[in-house]
C-alpha cells in the first residue's frame, strides 16, 4: 500500500467503518519497510510482532463500538522521544544499549489513545543537532526524491518515510526548523505549532529547552489539523503549556479561504537566498497574487540574523546534557560537529543567555510591527538547495550551513509557522515557502497553507518504486 494515495482522515474512517482493518494497515507498513526502506533507511527500529498485537487490539475496540478518531493509523516515532518498548537512542552511540522506554511521551500517548499503532522509531541526527539525518549507529537516511540527497533534519526519518509512502503519519520535533526543513525538501506540508500547544511535560525537561516543539508530521496540512485536534492540549507538568483550544482546527479548515493579504519577505532583512530558490518562491507568490491575494513586500523585518542568539539556547542545552562527558572515553563517541557545539555551550555566559532572551523579545516586536500590515508573513522555507548526503547545502553555488537560515528565529519568538511545497528545482528536489502567523494564531497558518496547496498544485509523488 502506497500511503501517498490516501489520507490519514480516510484511513481512520475506513478502519472505523470496518472497510479495512488496523492489522491490514499495520501489515502494509511492515511490507513497505521490507520492500523499500533498506535504501531509504527511514526507520532505525521496528517491532513487527508488537505492532500487530496492538493493531488487533484496536480492531477489537472498533468491533465493540469504541470511537477512535485515529483508529488503526500506523505511525513512526522520531527517535528523540519515548515510545514504550523501544530504546530512545537519540541517534547516538552513547544510548544504543539503554533500557527500553517504560512509558510513552505525551505526544505518543495521545496518538495511541486516539487509536494509532506504533510501528517503530524513525532516524534522526545525533541529538537532533543538524539539518541532515545521519548518525554513527544507523547511518544516513536518504531523500526519496533523489537518493543522493538528505531528507533534511532533524525529523528526516519521519519525513522520508512519509515522502516514500511507507507510513501515513509520524512524529517530529522542531527546535530550529526540524519539522519545517525536512517537510520542505521532502515535498510535505508541515507545521511547527506555537510552543506549548503540544506539551513537553513529563519526567524530563525538553532537550532543546525553550526552543523545543513536538508535533505530528503528515503529507498534507488537512491531515495535520485532524491529528492536532487529538494531540493539542495543556498538561500540568509543562510550565509553558498553553490552555486547551476551544475549537476544532480540522472543522475550522472546512470554510477556509485564501487570505486577503500577506507579506512577502524574500530575505527577512538578513539572509542570502539562492537565486533559483528565490525565483521559484517569487513565482509562487505571483500565483497567489493572480488568485486574488494582496501581496505586500517587506524585506526588512529583522535587522540581524538571529542565529547567534539561537545558538546560545541550543548549545547551552547540549552542554547541560553532555558536558560531563568531556575528557572521558565516551567523548569520542559523539559526532565531531556536535562536540564543537557542546564546547561552545560550555563557554557561554549568563549574560549571553540573558541577551538571547532579550533577542526573543525584540524579534517578536519586529514581527508584530510587520503584522500591522497583514496577518501572515511568507518567506522561503530554506535559503539554499538540499545537501547531498556527504555535503552541506548550497547557496548560489557555494556550500554553507546558512542554507537553513529562515526557521530558527521563529523558535525563539514562539510563533506558529508552517511550510508548503511549491515546486521542484532543476535538480528535481522540492522547495517550499514558509508561512508565519501571529502569536498563537495556529489556525490561521493551517488555513492559509490548506488553501495555498490548491493554488500551487504541488505533486507529492517522489519517484520511489513500490
Amino acid at each position: 500500500m502506497d500511503f501517498r494515495m490516501t489520507s490519514v482522515v480516510d484511513l481512520a474512517e475506513q478502519v472505523r467503518s470496518k472497510k479495512v482493518s488496523s492489522r491490514e494497515l499495520t501489515q502494509a507498513v511492515l511490507d513497505n519497510i521490507e520492500r523499500i526502506d533498506a535504501e531509504i533507511n527511514s526507520f532505525c527500529a521496528i517491532n513487527a510482532e508488537q505492532a500487530l498485537v496492538d493493531a488487533d487490539e484496536i480492531d477489537g475496540l472498533v468491533a465493540k463500538g469504541k470511537n477512535l478518531p485515529l483508529a488503526g493509523v500506523p505511525i513512526g516515532v522520531k527517535d528523540l522521544e519515548d515510545a514504550r518498548g523501544f530504546i530512545t537512542t537519540f541517534g547516538s552511540s552513547l544510548h544504543v544499549q539503554d533500557p527500553v522506554a517504560e512509558s510513552d511521551s505525551e505526544l505518543v500517548r495521545r496518538l495511541k489513545q486516539a487509536g494509532c499503532v506504533v510501528i517503530g522509531k524513525t532516524n534522526t541526527p545525533e541529538f537532533g543537532h543538524k539539518g541532515k539525518t545521519d548518525n554513527v549507529p544507523f547511518g544516513a537516511t536518504r531523500n526519496p526524491w533523489n537518493m543522493d540527497y538528505t531528507p533534511g533534519g532533524s525529523s528526516g526519518g519521519t519525513a522520508a518515510a512519509l515522502a516514500a509512502g511507507i507510513i501515513p503519519l509520524g512524529t517530529g520535533s522542531d527546535g530550529g526548523g526540524s519539522i519545517r526543513i525536512p517537510s520542505s525538501i521532502c515535498g510535505l506540508s508541515g507545521i511547527k505549532c506555537s510552543q506549548g500547544r503540544i506539551p513537553n511535560g513529563g519526567q524530563n525537561p525538553p532537550g532543546s529547552g525553550i526552543l523545543t516543539v513536538k508535533g505530528p508530521m503528515t503529507r498534507n496540512i488537512l491531515d495535520a489539523a485532524y491529528v492536532l485536534d487529538e494531540t493539542v492540549g495543556d498538561l500540568r507538568t509543562d510550565i509553558f503549556g498553553l490552555p486547551d483550544k476551544q475549537e476544532s482546527w480540522f472543522q475550522g479548515m472546512q470554510s477556509a479561504s485564501l487570505p486577503e493579504k500577506v507579506i512577502w519577505s524574500p530575505t527577512m532583512g538578513f539572509a542570502t537566498v539562492d537565486a533559483e530558490i528565490r525565483t521559484l518562491c517569487e513565482e509562487a507568490v505571483a500565483k497567489l497574487e493572480a488568485a486574488g491575494v494582496t501581496v505586500i513586500e517587506n524585506d526588512s523585518i529583522w535587522t540581524e540574523d538571529p542565529v547567534q542568539h539561537w545558538l546560545v539556547f541550543w548549545t547551552c542545552a547540549r552542554a547541560r546534557a553532555q558536558q560531563h562527558l568531556m575528557n572521558t572515553e565516551d567523548w569520542e563517541k559523539i559526532d565531531q560537529q556536535l562536540r564543537v557545539l557542546i564546547e561552545m555551550g560550555v563557554k557561554m555566559t549568563g549574560t549571553a543567555y540573558a541577551l538571547a532572551i532579550d533577542a526573543c523579545h525584540y524579534l517578536n516586536l519586529q514581527l508584530e510591527k510587520a503584522f500591522e500590515e497583514a496577518p501572515l508573513i511568507l518567506t522561503p522555507a530554506t535559503c539554499g538547495h538540499t545537501p547531498k548526503l556527504d555535503r552541506d547545502g548550497v547557496v548560489n553555488g557555494a556550500e554553507t550551513p546558512g542554507w537553513v537560515a529562515f526557521p530558527m528565529g521563529i523558535n525563539m519568538t514562539r510563533n506558529p509557522a508552517g511550510v508548503i511545497p511549491i515546486a521542484t528545482t532543476a535538480a528535481g528536489l522540492p522547495t517550499a515557502l514558509q508561512v508565519i502567523g501571529r502569536q498563537r494564531a495556529d489556525l490561521s497558518v493551517l488555513r492559509a497553507i490548506h488553501t495555498m496547496e490548491e493554488v500551487f498544485g504541488f505533486s507529492r509523488l517522489a519517484d520511489v518504486s513500490h
